[in-house]
């Protein structure tokens, strides 16, 4: 009897949803009014299932697994709907009952994994510690069993590593910390907010892999919440589309990508970059001489530690993070740089805009060196565009004093009225209007905020742009908006750039060459069609083949 009763419990267990909400809605009370930023959403997530979550920013996502886990800011409030686990409701339980769910039942994965681990703490102290709030184990058990989950999580030598601080580990490495750290307590459901956003290709299939490898083995539900529909593609069981904080599609992620029914997830579908996308043709074609020229470019870094280790002649430690690089970029043309992280891309990048000097070598514009004495005329000629807009617009200042700071530290408007009227133009060149100039970056969401980084790269009249990750933290729809917008200014302008990209989608579409960097080498570098359709080197062939593609998708 015992033993049929147990077999009624477990198969009902199966068949019950881990998570419900139940036509939840989230408000927030304004001084004008009040703004809804989750209405009347409504999904299940049964155990060992994995549903994503997709829209563009501002479309409740996140908002949806923070109500769900009790964390929305106040004096935002779920205002209708509830939140069941396992049958039973918790979205009306008190704070500190809340507090015992999260950790043990719930567990969370963030966009940046350094906001889920303290730095001054070590990785292994802090899943013990997140083990024994929560199992009933001693010290010595809860350290056996955190060795045990980095090591399923993929971490190398965990019995080493576990030692080690988070600042020690690439940022692949600490996500996979965090997911062993949501695991730490057997949680019955995951939340995954943007996991694999910030991560290179590679590291990003790892990562999905990892994810959905211990979350099958340990029965968990995954709400997996992205803007990168190949992740949901490659990961996800079932989907929904999420669209100004409403669900306007849900169902299997094979039936929405091949049919889908709804405007809004057609304009999602049709704005992702495709790796066999054809190659861009440009209305001015690039010219056939180099703008841009490095030459055996060197870069090392001195790790030897403390100044006692350099003043006694211990052994120095450098590493080489460019190791003698040669390319060059043809006038109005765009030249990619893939790599994965610590591949040296970043580095090319700084020394070509004159941040960092070289160990050794050249960087030449119009057969100059910009490095050589007297190089101002030739750096201003150079600008950069960064990966995260709002951290590189200072925010006490108004859109139109920070486009229009190049204008005047080089002198090129004279009086205020000129310098208000290019700024109002350079504005209107990235679409945005000329009222713009009076706000706060703040007031901006992502994809706008990039253009006013852009408008500001351009108010000094460059003829070089290096784009640092431009797009990696914006939707795809966004994305497509600003690529766009980068190439209409190359041919209107003539401009040259360098794209960093770990999205080899976008370098794709964007870029005439390519080069790939592996440990500091260039390992390969041709016409962007002839690298990526055949590739000749090992490296380039494993990082084409991690990208996730919603084509293949049967």
């Amino acid at each position: 009897m015992a033993e049929i009763m147990e077999k009624a419990a477990a198969t009902e267990a199966a068949t019950t949803p881990v998570i419900s909400v139940r036509g939840v809605t989230v408000d927030f009370p304004l001084r004008r009014g009040n703004f809804r930023a989750v209405e009347d959403v409504s999904f299940d997530i049964m155990p060992g299932e994995v549903l994503g979550v997709v829209g563009e920013s501002g479309a409740g996502k996140s908002m949806t697994g923070s109500a769900i886990i009790g964390l929305i800011e106040p004096p935002g409030r779920i205002t209708a709907g509830e939140v069941l686990l396992h049958g039973k409701r918790i979205d009306n339980l008190p704070p500190d009952e809340m507090q015992k769910l999260r950790g043990k039942r719930i567990g969370m994965v963030f966009q940046d994994p350094l906001t889920s681990l303290n730095p001054l703490y070590r990785i292994g102290d802090q899943i013990v510690e997140t083990i024994r709030r929560h199992l009933p184990v001693s010290e010595a058990e809860a350290r056996e069993r955190a060795i045990g989950l980095l090591r399923e999580a993929g971490i190398p030598s965990p019995e080493d590593r576990i030692d080690a601080y988070p600042h020690q580990f690439s940022g692949g490495m600490r996500q996979r910390v965090v997911i062993a750290l949501a695991l730490a307590a057997e949680p019955e459901l995951i939340i995954a907010d943007e996991p694999t956003s910030a991560l290179d290709v590679s590291v990003q299939a790892q990562i999905i892999k990892v994810l959905k490898r211990l979350c099958e083995k340990h029965g968990a539900a995954v709400m997996l919440i992205t803007h990168d529909m190949g992740v949901i593609a490659e990961t996800a069981d079932r989907m929904i589309v999420m669209n100004k904080g409403r669900i306007v599609e849900t169902g299997k992620v094979g039936d929405i990508i091949r049919r889908p029914k709804e405007d809004y997830t057609i304009k999602l579908i049709d704005a992702i970059p495709s790796i066999t996308d054809p190659i861009r043709v440009h209305e001015k074609p690039p010219a056939q001489t180099p703008l841009v020229e490095v030459k055996n470019l060197v870069r090392d870094f001195d790790l030897s530690g403390s100044m006692f280790d350099r003043l006694f002649g211990r052994t120095a430690k450098v590493v080489h993070a460019v190791d003698d690089v040669s390319f060059s970029i043809r006038k109005g043309s765009t030249y990619g740089l893939v790599g994965e992280s610590g591949s040296g891309k970043s580095t090319c990048a700084r020394m070509m805009v004159g941040l960092i000097r070289p160990t050794a070598g050249e960087v030449l514009l119009d057969g100059k060196d910009i490095w050589q004495a007297g190089a101002f005329e030739r750096r201003r000629k150079v600008q950069m565009i960064f990966q995260d807009p709002y951290a590189s617009l200072n925010p006490r200042w108004r859109v139109g004093d920070i486009v229009a700071e190049p204008i005047k530290a080089l002198g090129l408007a004279s009086g205020r009225g000129e310098v208000e009227d290019r700024v109002a133009d350079l504005l209107e060149r990235v679409r945005l209007d000329a009222a713009s100039m009076r706000k706060f970056p703040h007031e901006f969401s992502g994809g706008q905020r990039q253009r006013i980084a852009i408008a500001r790269a351009l108010s000094s009249q460059p003829e070089f742009i290096v784009c640092d990750e431009p797009t990696s933290a914006l939707d795809v729809s966004v994305q497509a908006q600003v690529l766009d917008l980068m190439r209409r200014l190359q041919d209107e302008f003539g401009l040259t750039y360098l794209l960093i990209s770990h999205n080899l989608a976008v370098v794709r579409t964007m870029a005439d060459d390519v080069g790939v960097l592996n440990q500091g080498k260039l390992v390969e570098q041709g016409p962007v069609d002839k690298v990526f359709d055949s590739p000749q080197d090992e490296y380039t062939r494993m990082l084409l083949s991690s990208v996730p593609d919603i084509s293949k998708i049967v």
